[in-house]
């Protein structure tokens, strides 16, 4: 049984990982480079799949209490009119399933707190410059100092220094899609659903967040120039409503509201080719980096956590990439072709999809949540998975 462990990286991945180890008997020190935790606005889709993990850790009521809303739908929209193509019903779920919507920091909170309640030390300002596999791992930090544990893990994110002692360098490249987020004022009442607005080339996803007083906007436009991989640069509220000036409904409104907003470019990685060895292993963007057309990260980061503290309890580390690659391969999957079905350009295709969602739905609207049984159905914690 590993009894130490060292977390690197202070986000969704590295709390969860901190949190789960720590139940599982290990001491744990969390390493996060920024000198304050401070809130980033951010919302984030938690589906069943992911709650399973935050109910095992108890966290479900702190997060209702903070604001956490139930999801009753994904409804489906074009971009020029207010009207439903097709709606994905979540009270369908299994009677013991839900799905939330949760500002990001609300959720890094409840598993900070879960994480200290497992005896974790979380360290801040702790910038991790080398991490040197070994029977004795080591993690060197910017100021010479050198920290070993018998685990460590690499909750570092897409450009993770963990994931580069286990894996060559890989390229990431473009794909073609600029993201713009941006928080606003709820001023349609938008109840609790996620609403995508597809047009050609283009989409806006839009849900209410800590109570309803808020709304989580994400733009999505195809651009052939990008530069800089990165979530955190300043884009400018006038270029975005430019940029969506077609979008009409229920879009309008908020991107009206829009006072202040993030722009980054979407890179494609692949999927780490080594999850573990000698000592080390990756969890969420250090070992998959994903796109946002699924609302899959978070979930996927809280089920890596989940599935490598039970192989530590196990003693099997080197089980964790085995148990975990193909269905993370197929979430990769699966969320690029989301992105292809919300940018069909104007014509007969998009007309043609368009009355075949719309049909669906009307006919037989249970099975518009079939095919997503295989993401939101599958239980980390239970024991037979």
């Amino acid at each position: 049984m590993i009894r130490s462990a060292i977390v690197i990286g202070g986000g969704i991945a590295g709390m969860a990982s901190a949190a789960v180890l720590g139940r599982m008997g290990a001491s744990v020190t969390v390493l996060e480079q920024v000198p304050k935790l401070t809130e980033i606005g951010a919302g984030l889709q938690v589906s069943p799949n992911g709650l399973c993990v935050l109910r095992a850790l108890g966290l479900e009521p702190e997060l209702v209490n903070r604001g956490a809303l139930r999801a009753n739908a994904v409804s489906l929209r074009d971009y020029r009119s207010s009207g439903e193509v097709a709606r994905l019903d979540l009270k369908r779920l299994a009677p013991d399933q839900a799905y939330y919507f949760v500002h990001r920091a609300d959720l890094l909170d409840a598993l900070t707190g879960a994480a200290k309640r497992a005896s974790a030390d979380i360290k801040l300002n702790q910038s991790v410059v080398e991490v040197l596999k070994g029977e004795i791992p080591e993690v060197v930090l910017a100021n010479g100092d050198v920290l070993r544990a018998e685990l460590v893990v690499g909750a570092d994110g897409v450009h993770s220094v963990a994931r580069s002692s286990l894996n060559p360098q890989s390229s990431a490249f473009f794909t073609k899609q600029v993201a713009w987020r941006a928080i606003v004022p709820n001023v349609v009442d938008q109840p609790n659903e996620a609403r995508v607005y597809m047009g050609p080339g283009k989409h806006i996803v839009t849900y209410p967040l800590r109570g309803g007083m808020f709304v989580n906007l994400v733009a999505v436009e195809e651009c052939d120039d990008w530069q800089d991989e990165g979530w955190r640069q300043n884009g400018d509220p006038d270029q975005l409503r430019e940029t969506f000036a077609e979008f009409s409904g229920g879009a309008a409104p908020l991107l009206d509201s829009v006072k202040q907003t993030s722009k980054w470019g979407l890179f494609r990685h692949p999927v780490a080719a080594r999850w573990f060895e000698q000592g080390i292993a990756l969890v969420g963007d250090a070992a998959h980096p994903m796109l946002p057309f699924l609302a899959q990260g978070a979930n996927m980061a809280l089920e890596d956590a989940w599935v490598l503290g039970r192989a530590l309890k196990a003693g099997d580390l080197r089980g964790y990439q085995s148990q975990r690659l193909k269905r993370v391969t197929k979430v990769v999957k699966t969320t690029q072709g989301n992105a292809n079905r919300y940018h069909l350009r104007s014509g007969p295709i998009r007309l043609a999809a368009h009355l075949g969602l719309k049909s669906v739905g009307m006919v037989a609207p249970s099975l518009m949540l079939k095919p997503f049984d295989w993401l939101y159905r599958h239980d980390v914690t239970d024991k037979r998975s």
